[in-house]
């Protein structure tokens, strides 16, 4: 494609409208392709989920494309518009690290249609301790560029544009917290905590977590979505509440 953009010290980062001229398009022409076509030589799982987020009306939302990079741990590069300028946010999955090249507090602050998804693509940099090209990778562990994976994941989840669950975890279920949940050092109030200590000991639907206290359906999402990402959520739709629910959606009721 083009040179990465991602150099030592501060970056020049492309306008996100002169980035999108240089994007290969999809087959028909209408438009720029979301996914590189050099990710044919990767995870066929992962392509077909990033193919299936492309073509569905062209969803471009940041967590739900993170997420599917997360869970088929492949390492990639999303190129994100914040603002004006496209932005390389580069995730290992492996190592759960994550490289941005602007202080994440802004990409974690912008709402929609500021921050989305322009393309995907494999990794631009080599992971942390690999080397590139037969030299050591551009960064030191403790670059500033380098984040934590779960904490930025997290703060997306509750923090972003998305206030919907992800499409992974949507439907008729009950939710569970797994007692091996590890938040490391992620900031948690009150309600959040004791949501999170609740959903260890009982399971429950999004309405009824909607109506615990400090809660509302849509911080409930966000609660999800962040134990999803951090791999300590349980989805069951065998429980009974899930398939009384499901019974129910069948029949057009609520």
């Amino acid at each position: 494609m083009f040179d990465s953009t991602i150099p030592f010290g501060e970056p020049e980062l492309m306008r996100a409208s002169s980035f999108r001229r240089y994007l290969p398009h999809r087959g028909d022409g209408s438009a720029p392709a979301l996914v590189s076509p050099h990710f044919a030589s990767l995870s066929p799982s992962l392509m077909a989920d990033l193919g299936h987020s492309a073509t569905h009306q062209q969803r471009t939302e940041p967590l739900d494309v993170l997420a599917a990079c997360v869970r088929h741990a492949q390492p990639v590069t999303v190129h994100l518009q914040c603002g004006e300028r496209a932005v390389p946010l580069t995730l290992f999955p492996h190592e759960r690290l994550l490289h941005c090249p602007i202080p994440i507090d802004m990409l974690v602050t912008q709402r929609e249609p500021e921050l989305q998804v322009i393309h995907i693509e494999p990794a631009l940099l080599a992971a942390p301790g690999e080397a590139m090209g037969g030299r050591p990778g551009p960064y030191a562990l403790d670059d500033l560029c380098l984040h934590t994976l779960g904490t930025v994941l997290w703060d997306l989840a509750l923090h972003g544009a998305r206030h919907e669950l992800l499409p992974e975890i949507i439907g008729p279920a009950v939710y569970r917290v797994t007692h091996g949940l590890d938040m490391g050092d992620t900031a948690m109030s009150g309600t959040l905590l004791s949501a999170v200590y609740r959903l260890r000991r009982e399971s429950a639907r999004l309405r009824d977590i909607a109506t615990w206290p400090g809660f509302d359906r849509d911080r409930a999402a966000r609660l999800l979505n962040g134990l999803y990402l951090q791999s300590g959520l349980i989805v069951s739709r065998s429980h009974p509440d899930a398939l009384r629910d499901s019974w129910f959606t069948a029949l057009g009721q609520r």
